[in-house]
C-alpha cells in the first residue's frame, strides 16, 4: 500500500467518545504501532491517527485486511471488543482518510460496523428477485413498499424478517434488498443506544414510507474509493458493503445475477445470507461469479441460472489449484465502469459505510431526522 491515511477526527476530543477510543488504544498489542499528530487548518484543530508504515506493512501488507485478527490474536467471532479492535486498526491503515468530526463519532462508526458484522452473521435468507415475503409486522403497497402494520416495533420486525431463530422461516430476498434490511436494523440498535430521538424519527419514516433502492444509499450510506482513485483489491473493513461484479455480459442478463452485494465480516470472511455457516473467502466469491457463466439457460427468450450447475462447477474449481489461479487471475482484476465488459474482473473500487449517526454531528440525508439533532 503506498499510503497510510488513517482517521482524522476534529472537534472536541474530549467527547464521550474520547475514553473508548483510549481503552483501544492502549491495546498491548500495538502498543507504538499508532501514529497521533494533532495540528491546525483552515476547518480548524484536528487529531489524526494511524498505522505505522512498519505495523502496516506485518499487519496489512498490500493492504489485505483479511489477517489483522489473526496477527494480533484477536478472536473476532467470540468476543465483541476484538471484533471493534479488529475494526479500529482496519480504519487505522486506511488508504484513503475517514474523517469523523468528533472522538464519539469514531466510536459510534466502530460500533454500528460491529453490529452489522453481528446481524449479517445472524441472517439467513431464501434468494428470491421475483418474490418478497415478510413477516406479518410488514404490509406493502406499491406506494408504500413494505411498512410497518400499528402495533409493531422497528427493531423486532426486522430480528424476524432477517432471523430465522426468531422467525421459524426464512423469507425471500434480493441480495440488494438483503443489504438494506441489515444495515437498517444495525442502525436502529445503534440509534437506541446513542440517539434515541433519531430511533423514534426513524421508526416514524418506516411507518409510512420505506427508503430503499438509491435513495437508501444517498440518505444513509458514504461512499469510499472510485474507479479513479480504487482501494486496493484485498482491502476491507469489516462492517463494509460492497459489490462484486459478474464480468460476463451474457449471464449477468439473468435478474439478480448481475453481481453480488454482500458485508464483510472480517477474518478473511464475506456475508452468505442463503447457506447457514459458509460464509465466503473472497477466492471463493470470485470463483462463485465466474461460474456463473456456466449456469446460463434459456427458458425461451428468457435467461435463467442453474444454480446446481454452478454449485458443482465451483467444487471443481477449488480442488484444482491450477483452475483456481487461473479464475483469480481473471476475476481479481478491477470490475470494468458500467456497461462495459472488456478486461475487468468483479472487485469493485469502493466500499459503503453508514454516515454520522450522534446528536449534533448527524449527517444522514432523512429529512424527518432534522428535529431530532
Amino acid at each position: 500500500m503506498k499510503s497510510i491515511a488513517g482517521v482524522r477526527i476534529r472537534g472536541p476530543l474530549a467527547d464521550a467518545g474520547a475514553e473508548d477510543l483510549s481503552d483501544w488504544l492502549s491495546d498491548r498489542r500495538w502498543a507504538g504501532a499508532v501514529e497521533e499528530i494533532c495540528g491546525i487548518d483552515a476547518q480548524g484543530a484536528y487529531w489524526d491517527l494511524r498505522l505505522g508504515r512498519d505495523a502496516a506493512g506485518r499487519w496489512m501488507p498490500d493492504g489485505d485486511t483479511a489477517g489483522v485478527a489473526r496477527i494480533l490474536a484477536l478472536d473476532p467471532e467470540t468476543q465483541q471488543a476484538d471484533l471493534e479492535k479488529e475494526i479500529l486498526i482496519a480504519l487505522l491503515g486506511s488508504p484513503v482518510q475517514f474523517d469523523f468530526p468528533c472522538a464519539g463519532e469514531l466510536v459510534a462508526a466502530v460500533r454500528v460496523r460491529r453490529r452489522i458484522v453481528q446481524t449479517a452473521r445472524r441472517t439467513v435468507l431464501a434468494f428470491d428477485t421475483e418474490q418478497a415475503e415478510r413477516p406479518e409486522c410488514w404490509s406493502w403497497t406499491e406506494a408504500s413498499g413494505f411498512v410497518l402494520k400499528p402495533g409493531y416495533e422497528l427493531i423486532p420486525a426486522l430480528e424476524r424478517t432477517l432471523w430465522p431463530d426468531r422467525s421459524g422461516r426464512r423469507f425471500s430476498f434480493s441480495c440488494y434488498r438483503a443489504t438494506e434490511y441489515v444495515l437498517l436494523l444495525a442502525l436502529a440498535q445503534e440509534l437506541a443506544a446513542s440517539h434515541p430521538a433519531a430511533l423514534g424519527a426513524l421508526q416514524c419514516q418506516w411507518r409510512t414510507r420505506a427508503i430503499q433502492s438509491g435513495a437508501f444509499h444517498d440518505v444513509f450510506l458514504r461512499e469510499y474509493g472510485s474507479l479513479q482513485a480504487p482501494l486496493p483489491p484485498r482491502y476491507y473493513v469489516p462492517g463494509d458493503r460492497l459489490w462484486f461484479r459478474n464480468p460476463d455480459a451474457a449471464s449477468a442478463e439473468v435478474e439478480g445475477y448481475e453481481g453480488s452485494w454482500v458485508f464483510y465480516l472480517g477474518s478473511g470472511q464475506f456475508a452468505n445470507f442463503w447457506k447457514p455457516g459458509q460464509p465466503y473467502t473472497l477466492e471463493s466469491k470470485c470463483v462463485e461469479l465466474y461460474h456463473w457463466r456456466d449456469g446460463l439457460r434459456w427458458d425461451g427468450a428468457r435467461p435463467w441460472m442453474d444454480e446446481s450447475v454452478v454449485e458443482a462447477r465451483v467444487a471443481e474449481s477449488l480442488a484444482d489449484p491450477a483452475a483456481m489461479a487461473r479464475i483469480l487471475d481473471r476475476m481479481m482484476r478491477l470490475r470494468d465502469p458500467s456497461g462495459v465488459y472488456a478486461e475487468g474482473g468483479c472487485i469493485d473500487a469502493s466500499r459503503e459505510a453508514l454516515r454520522c449517526l450522534l446528536p449534533g454531528t448527524w449527517d444522514l440525508g432523512l429529512p424527518i431526522l432534522a428535529s431530532t439533532a
